[in-house]
């Protein structure tokens, strides 16, 4: 969405939210709640006249240095669409491949391929292609200044790896949504830091591989045991599943038809799927500790399911910060702490005590740590957003396939399909394609493709192997939708990084020369 429609539709968000909050204004709310609040009467706090929306636990210097981030990385995007279509009025001009390329440096940072300017008198400019370069030229330059990016607030972030450990985890495997809209969950709605102990893995609908999670966890105990850490420290998994409160039939989760109850049967039957796996096969004192979240994408508010005593998770008993935003807007810190603190152990007394493995405080002051953490993003919705996100929906500018590009987490940056093989990940890939239906293709946009695996350095051979799946892996996707292939309304690229960070991201190209161009 360029600048100026997402400026008009924040301003309508804006009226519509402040109108509905005028007639629901002074309804109650419920910190542990079996019903959502819904629809617009329900933000968790609208600015205007004589009323604060300024809460005493939020960070509003990192707030303010997440925001120049997020404009600093949707400018380079949105700036492609502006620069094509100012291009495109003057295809026909004598120098035109000189103005093109002049304006590319000067407005994006890079140039254009020549050969897709040099006959543009004689059949025009093939826009599509030139929208693909620029989007992955945008996203490898996103990645070679990230640390430049992110410096202002990746340290700021209040939950850092001493806080997962205090609670009693060395390891916190995250499995969202694959929906862009919860690509910011680390560092905006979580105020999370990116480390060794957070394992983040994207699937549509939440739907992880509970085989691979196996996997995962395997591995983390096996070198939690060679390293020698802290046997005390426990392994939690984490499943996000979304919606949205105010348009729920149609802009909740994809891969779920928008059935909000359906996203929360799916995630919970996951999680005590990979509970099962793991205490058939190593013992039920092995199995790691579970919890589910809700996220509101309309707010970035969260919900918190934690297990009741027995291990069971419940989808109508939760705590809401959104609701907890409402309650202590008003107070003084310490008094609005102790408030959150009373709310989550008056919900864990309704629940009998909480189905961990001897670490029921540590799930506490984590889910608390989360819970204050965001409600410093919901007051970043309502001081940049009007209270609610003007776009509800999907606004995403690429696909990456294989692997997280985990140095970009931004809301609605791209759409991720965690695969090894297309056969093995076509519901998320298919789910991706009927999005950027609606995002691109209908204005005869392409869909952008980065397939992108990391590999491990210190395995020799390990780069060669992932360029070889990067390049499989995108053949079988043009071979998969041939028809938006054949109509250049597909573009794919292939990328590959070092685990280790020694090479952040080389494109490697569809076959032939390896590029490894940053």
């Amino acid at each position: 969405m360029n600048t100026h429609k997402r400026q008009m539709a924040l301003r309508r968000a804006r009226d519509t939210v402040a109108h509905a909050m005028a007639v629901a204004r002074g309804s109650g709310a419920h910190t542990v709640s079996s019903a959502a609040p819904q629809g617009l009467a329900h933000p968790a706090c609208v600015p205007g006249p004589g009323r604060s929306c300024e809460h005493p636990l939020v960070d509003r210097d990192l707030n303010a240095a997440l925001h120049r981030y997020e404009q600093t990385i949707r400018g380079r995007f949105e700036a492609i669409e502006e620069v094509l279509r100012a291009l495109s009025a003057r295809q026909h001009d004598q120098d035109f491949a000189h103005q093109a390329q002049s304006m590319s440096e000067q407005r994006l940072g890079f140039r254009w391929p020549d050969e897709a300017l040099d006959n543009a008198w004689v059949s025009g400019v093939d826009m599509a292609r030139l929208y693909a370069h620029g989007t992955f030229r945008a996203i490898g330059r996103c990645i070679e200044r990230v640390d430049a990016d992110q410096a202002p607030w990746r340290t700021r972030l209040p939950v850092q790896p001493d806080v997962l450990r205090s609670c009693g985890y060395h390891t916190v495997d995250i499995s969202p949504c694959a929906d862009g809209r919860l690509q910011g969950l680390l560092p905006f709605i979580l105020r999370t830091a990116a480390n060794e102990g957070v394992l983040l893995k994207a699937y549509a609908g939440a739907l992880f591989d509970i085989e691979n999670d196996v996997s995962d966890w395997s591995q983390r105990q096996l070198e939690r045991i060679v390293a020698g850490h802290d046997p005390r420290l426990d392994y939690l998994k984490v499943a996000v599943y979304h919606f949205s409160s105010s348009s729920a039939c149609d802009q909740g989760c994809a891969a779920h038809g928008s059935q909000d109850h359906v996203a929360i049967a799916e995630a919970i039957a996951r999680l005590q799927g990979l509970h099962h796996a793991v205490a058939e096969q190593f013992g039920p004192d092995m199995a790691p500790d579970l919890m589910l979240m809700g996220l509101d994408t309309d707010l970035d508010a969260i919900r918190i399911h934690l297990p009741d005593a027995l291990g069971r998770i419940h989808a109508d008993r939760f705590l809401d910060s959104a609701s907890l935003y409402r309650e202590t807007v008003g107070m003084e810190s310490r008094r609005a702490l102790d408030h959150i603190r009373q709310a989550i152990a008056g919900h864990v007394n309704d629940l009998g005590g909480l189905g961990t493995r001897g670490n029921e405080q540590g799930m506490q002051a984590l889910a608390g740590a989360w819970l204050v953490a965001n409600l410093s993003q919901i007051e970043y919705v309502i001081e940049h957003h009007a209270g609610r996100y003007a776009v509800i929906g999907h606004d995403e500018h690429f696909i990456c396939a294989g692997d997280l590009l985990e140095q970009l987490q931004l809301r609605n940056q791209f759409y991720y399909a965690h695969l090894d093989t297309v056969e093995e990940g076509a519901a998320d890939l298919d789910v991706g394609v009927r999005i950027f239906t609606g995002l691109n293709t209908r204005r005869g946009l392409p869909l952008p493709v980065l397939v992108h695996f990391a590999y491990a350095s210190a395995v020799p051979g390990s780069r060669e192997r992932a360029v070889q799946r990067g390049r499989r892996v995108a053949a079988a996707v043009q071979a998969r939708y041939p028809d938006l292939h054949a109509r250049g309304l597909l573009q794919c690229e292939v990328a590959v990084s070092d685990r280790r960070g020694r090479e952040p991201l080389s494109f490697v190209g569809l076959g032939g020369q390896d590029t490894r161009s940053h």
